[in-house]
Order: structure tokens, then C-alpha cells, then sequence
């Protein structure tokens, strides 16, 4: 976990600086946080502000792909327009002369949730205290508020995982990564989320990974929608429980419930395999039944079989806390 910077007093001067240079040279100290496949994420100071920012901008081997110029701003967008206490608060969007487009958001101490889940299913005892199964619960709640409120607003997260789910030092819980949103009634110019998209066949035996092994893996996979693994462009907000019934299942059995050996069996397992309930394939984590029959109407195969909106799941989730 990073420590929150204290306040400086002479970040609270009254004098603004002068001469203020464009871009990313207005944010000074920068330096990085984490790193995808196409972008970088970088702490810097803000001289006008006087508060430590996070700053996401792409690496330079995509600074100058359509897609993923498309991909990062949508995402500065959606998320700069959807004001909601679980999601981050976006300050600034800019197009930089030497590193392209770029988003400033607020810096939050913390962790993802996945993070979180590897302590837990390695058995670390401080972690289980701090994260019992009705915190776990809650934070997943936190996250489907965002949820909840973006649907309202049109908008699809499609990529609800715990690696997306951001749990601070002081309580916050923010569901971050927008990029892959859609937005209805405007056109689709992202790919379907298929297989092309997300992996190679280098790094699938690396991804796929399980929850108590560690390493990587296919983040995006393991949790999508058997309308999302069928290429299917119309998906709603149903597919977002789906997702985050899944996340629920492994926040509760510390276990994957689609993972198979490779891509091509956990999108077949999504689509076709009927799975256990999460009591069944985790017994000594004593889940409920009430909680069993939540997931399992969550990750339905049939999306008219599911909740049929987040607040339905959420106030479900609630009657397992």
C-alpha cells in the first residue's frame, strides 16, 4: 500500500505560479505507479493545485494507435462525466505535444481488490481479519453502486473484475478502467471483446494462472458474459451483473468459477458448463445458502434469468451481509 502524502503547507500559498507551461510539464516528480499492455499510470505534483495527482497516459509504443487513442479518451470521458462516490474523480484531459493524450485523476491510496483476494486465499492471517467475508461483500456492493448509477446514465462497464475493483486506505472503494464502456445509443467503436483482443498465444499458459498460484491472468475472460464470449454488440446492464456475480463468487470461494486450461475452455465453460455454487467447491469457507442462491441467479447463462437490474443485486447482497 502507498502512504497518503501530507499536506504541504506551501501547496496552500495563495501566490499562483507563473508562466504555467502546457501539458504534462505543468505536473513535476512524476513517477510511475503501474503499467498495462498500452498505457502508464504516474503519480506528479500539480503546482497549481498543490495536491498530488495520478496521470494515465498511453506507453510510447501506442501513443499513435486510433484504437487505443480512442480507448483512453473514451474512458478520461465516461469517467470524468460519471460522478458517482465509487468512481475517481478526473481533474484534467489533455493531448500532450510529446506524449499524446493523457487524463488526470484523483490519487488514491490502496490496492485492487484482486490484491486483496491472493492474501486471503494464501492464508494470511492479518489480511483475513481486516477482510472478512461481509467486508468483502461490502466492497463488491461499493463497486455495483458505481454500477448502479452508470447504468442510469447509459453507460456498460464490460470489464468488472477485481483487478478493476480499488479498495483504499481509509475505506474508499472506486471501480475503476472505463475504457472497454459502452454507451448506448452512440456507435460501438471498440472491437467486440473477443479473443483477439485480450490475449496472444504467447502468454496464454502465463495468464491463465489460478487465484492461490498467482502471476497473471486473463482478467477480462474469466469474468465476461456468455453474450460478450459470443461477439454479441447489444449487451445491457445484465451483462455487468454477470461479471459482477463472478466477482462475487471469488470474493466468497477464493476460487474462479469458469477458469479452464486455456481461453478456448474458460469461454466454453461460460458458455456451457454448469458450475457448483460456491459452497460446494469452497466448504470450509461455511458460505450460505442465501448467499449460494445470489450468486448463482447472478451468473446465470441466460441473461433473462439473472437479476434484471444492479439494484436488484445489490439489495440481494445485502441480505447476506
Amino acid at each position: 500500500m502507498i502512504n497518503e502524502p501530507t499536506i504541504i503547507l506551501s501547496g496552500t500559498d495563495p501566490d499562483l505560479p507563473q508562466n504555467v507551461p502546457p501539458g504534462l510539464a505543468r505536473y513535476s516528480n512524476l513517477r510511475e505507479m503501474a503499467r498495462g499492455g498500452s498505457a502508464i499510470l504516474r503519480a506528479g505534483f500539480d503546482c497549481i493545485t498543490g495536491r498530488t495527482v495520478a496521470i494515465k497516459c498511453l506507453l510510447p509504443e501506442t501513443r499513435h494507435d486510433r484504437r487505443e487513442q480512442r480507448r483512453i479518451l473514451r474512458e478520461a470521458r465516461v469517467t470524468a462525466q460519471l460522478q458517482h462516490p465509487n468512481t475517481v474523480p478526473v481533474y484534467d484531459i489533455g493531448n500532450d505535444k510529446v506524449e499524446g493524450i493523457y487524463f488526470v485523476m484523483k490519487r488514491i491510496s490502496g490496492e485492487n481488490f484482486f490484491e486483496i483476494l491472493k492474501r486471503i486465499a494464501r492464508g494470511e492471517q492479518d489480511t483475513i481479519d481486516v477482510f472478512p467475508a461481509q467486508r468483502r461483500v461490502e466492497i463488491l456492493i461499493n463497486a455495483c453502486q458505481a454500477l448502479a448509477y452508470s447504468h442510469a446514465r447509459g453507460v456498460i462497464h464490460r470489464d468488472v473484475k477485481p483487478e478493476n475493483i480499488w479498495v483504499g486506505n481509509f475505506g474508499e472503494v472506486i471501480l475503476l478502467d472505463w475504457g472497454v464502456a459502452k454507451v448506448w445509443g452512440q456507435a460501438d467503436d471498440n472491437e467486440p471483446l473477443n479473443r483477439s483482443v485480450l490475449t496472444t498465444e504467447e502468454t496464454e499458459t502465463q495468464q491463465l494462472k489460478t487465484l492461490t498460484g498467482g502471476g497473471q491472468r486473463p482478467g477480462t475472460p474469466l469474468y465476461m458474459s456468455p453474450e460478450q464470449v459470443n461477439g454479441n454488440r447489444g449487451i445491457d446492464e445484465r451483462s455487468d451483473i454477470f461479471s459482477a456475480g463472478v466477482t462475487l463468487y471469488e470474493a466468497l470461494a477464493l476460487r474462479e468459477p469458469f477458469r479452464g486450461a486455456d481461453i478456448n475452455e474458460t469461454f466454453d465453460n461460460i458458455q456451457n458448463k454448469e458450475i457448483p455454487p460456491p459452497s460446494e467447491r469452497s466448504p470450509d469457507r461455511k458460505i450460505s445458502q442465501a448467499a449460494d442462491d445470489v450468486v448463482m441467479k447472478a451468473i446465470q447463462k441466460r441473461p433473462a434469468n439473472r437479476y434484471q437490474f444492479m439494484r436488484d443485486f445489490i439489495e440481494a447482497m445485502r441480505t447476506i451481509t
